[in-house]
């Protein structure tokens, strides 16, 4: 990161956010319409064999989609609950209006407004990404707002936020999640006994947009799902990214939008984290499961260096 970029942006300015301080009122407004229809209660409906949306995903949604037009006349929606509008555009904005639907229709407090905008030269494919410039993710029961633009840092309600200092797997707080359709069919739940049993824990919380928040400001030290959506990570990649972390395919290689595995981290566990991953698709024999004593002096000899 430019130096002179980071000097300036080391206290708060919002006149220097100009996509994501407007997409941070219009998160929030989003925000304050989930949480009354949250405290009122809402019925659900199914948009597929088990996936479930209710009139608050719309709801935010139509908003969102009304405010970008206004605010930005010339940038792209590209929305989970059916929103397309200028998709040939240079900006596009992915929207997740409710991230978190099933918590929110159960009452379980874990949702969140999620927006990215991604920058798109001219003459890139469909299945091409641009560059990712601004993030904004809500949290409207928490009243929580993390927001980033390209090059100049991630933030949480004003204050500079940085991904966690831990650098071994064993004493990492880790977060996943299940898809609705096909669960049956994911091979997540051997990553999740894996991972639970080497690792200082696993969340299995139910939004991936706040998951990667949370990976973002120290929260969590990683973060790995299978089959999520534009929609879903969009917003997360940046924050992750401005805050000093890294997030790639399982493999390693480059994540994309389109990619059907992700793989966030603080910058330190990632290689450990990627070495599970390759042992268990490659089915080969795992490390011994180190027993508490291992432990403690794994995590004193690094504490020595």
């Amino acid at each position: 990161m430019d130096r002179g970029i980071l000097t300036a942006m080391s206290y708060y300015d919002p006149s220097q956010f100009p996509f994501a301080t407007p997409a941070s009122q219009i998160a929030r407004e989003a925000g304050a319409l989930l949480k009354r229809y949250y405290e009122k209660g809402v019925a659900t409906e199914f948009k597929g064999d088990v996936d479930i949306v209710t009139e608050a995903d719309r709801a935010s949604e139509k908003l969102i989609t009304e405010h970008l037009r206004v605010q930005f006349p010339d940038h792209g929606v590209f929305g989970e609950e059916g929103a397309r509008e200028r998709l040939g555009a240079e900006y596009r904005w992915y929207v997740d209006p409710l991230d978190g639907t099933t918590n929110f229709a159960h009452g379980f407090p874990y949702f969140a407004v999620s927006m990215g905008l991604e920058q798109r030269t001219p003459g890139l494919r469909d299945d091409q990404d641009g560059e990712m410039v601004a993030a904004v993710i809500y949290e409207p029961l928490r009243d929580e707002l993390f927001h980033a633009e390209r090059g100049k840092g991630a933030w949480l309600n004003g204050k500079r936020i940085h991904s966690s200092a831990c650098r071994q797997l064993q004493g990492a707080l880790l977060a996943t999640g299940f898809p609705s359709r096909k669960r049956h069919e994911s091979p997540n739940i051997h990553f999740y006994h894996e991972l639970t049993l080497r690792t200082h824990g696993l969340r299995r919380a139910g939004a991936a947009a706040v998951d990667l928040a949370y990976v973002a400001c120290g929260r969590l030290d990683g973060f790995w799902e299978f089959n999520l959506n534009p929609w879903d990570t969009a917003a997360g990649m940046l924050l992750v990214e401005e805050a000093g972390g890294e997030i790639t395919r399982f493999d390693g290689s480059k994540f994309a939008l389109n990619s059907h595995e992700v793989l966030a981290t603080n910058g330190h566990i990632g290689g450990e984290f990627r070495e599970v991953f390759r042992k268990m698709f490659a089915g080969e024999e795992m490390t011994p499961i180190p027993t508490p004593k291992q432990f403690r002096e794994r995590r004193e000899a690094e504490a020595q260096k």
